[in-house]
C-alpha cells in the first residue's frame, strides 16, 4: 500500500435470506467515510459460501470482516483477519429444521434477480457438516481478533455461552437490541468498536460519522 496504511475496506457477511444489499450494508455505506464495503451475494450451500468468502478477503484484503447471525457463523471461520460476529447462529441446521424447510423468500434485492430459494435435508445435512469443523481453527491468536456482539432481547439465537467459552467473556459484549441490527445500532454499537479494533493503530480515527 502506498501509505503503508491499509486501504478501507470491510467486508460484511449477511445473514440468512439476505442480500449484499441490505438494510445493514445500507447503513454502513452511509456511516463509514471514505470506506468501501463489500458485500456479496452468499451462496444456499455453506461450502459454496465459506469458499466464495475466503476467495473475497484474499482478494479484497480487507481491514474487518462483519457477520450478522448466520454470517456470524461463515466470518467466525475467515482466519486471520480482524472480524466482529453479530448475533451468530452457530447451529444452521437446526434453525433451518425448524421453520425454514421448503421454499423461502429473499428480505432484499439480489444481483442475480432471484427473489425465492429452497432448503431441503441435502442443504441441512452440508450445514450439519459444517458445524463439526467451524472451530477447528480457534488458536490463542484467533482469539485475539474476534469480538462478538449480543443483543441483550435477541429472541432468535443464544449463542454467548458457546463464544464466551471459546473466546472468553473479554471477546464478547452485549448491546441493547434485538437480534437484526438497526441504524441506531449501527452507528452507536457497531461503528465504535470497529473504529476500537482497526482504527488507532492504523490511522482511521474520525472514520465514521
Amino acid at each position: 500500500m502506498n501509505s503503508g496504511v491499509m486501504e478501507k475496506k470491510l467486508l460484511y457477511v449477511h445473514g440468512f435470506a439476505s442480500s449484499g444489499s441490505s438494510g445493514t450494508v445500507m447503513a454502513l455505506r452511509r456511516h463509514l467515510v471514505g470506506w468501501k464495503v463489500i458485500a456479496p451475494d452468499l451462496p444456499v450451500d455453506p461450502f459454496e459460501a465459506l469458499e466464495l468468502l475466503r476467495a473475497t478477503v484474499e482478494a479484497e484484503n480487507p481491514c474487518i470482516v462483519v457477520g450478522t447471525s448466520m454470517g456470524g457463523m461463515y466470518t467466525q471461520q475467515l482466519w486471520g483477519v480482524p472480524r466482529i460476529i453479530v448475533n451468530p447462529s452457530f447451529e444452521m441446521s437446526r434453525s433451518l429444521l425448524f421453520g425454514k424447510m421448503g421454499k423461502n423468500k429473499y428480505m432484499s434485492k439480489r444481483k442475480d434477480g432471484a427473489t425465492e430459494f429452497r432448503i431441503d435435508k441435502s442443504v441441512v445435512e452440508r450445514f450439519k457438516e459444517m458445524e463439526k469443523h467451524q472451530f477447528d481453527g480457534v488458536t490463542e491468536s484467533e482469539k485475539t481478533l474476534v469480538m462478538g456482539l449480543f443483543g441483550d432481547k435477541d429472541p432468535v439465537v443464544h449463542f454467548y455461552p458457546l463464544m464466551s467459552e471459546l473466546y472468553g467473556c473479554e471477546r464478547c459484549r452485549w448491546f441493547a437490541g434485538e437480534h437484526r441490527l438497526n441504524d441506531e445500532i449501527v452507528k452507536k454499537v457497531l461503528l465504535p468498536l470497529i473504529a476500537e479494533l482497526v482504527g488507532n493503530d492504523n490511522g482511521y480515527d474520525n472514520m465514521y460519522y
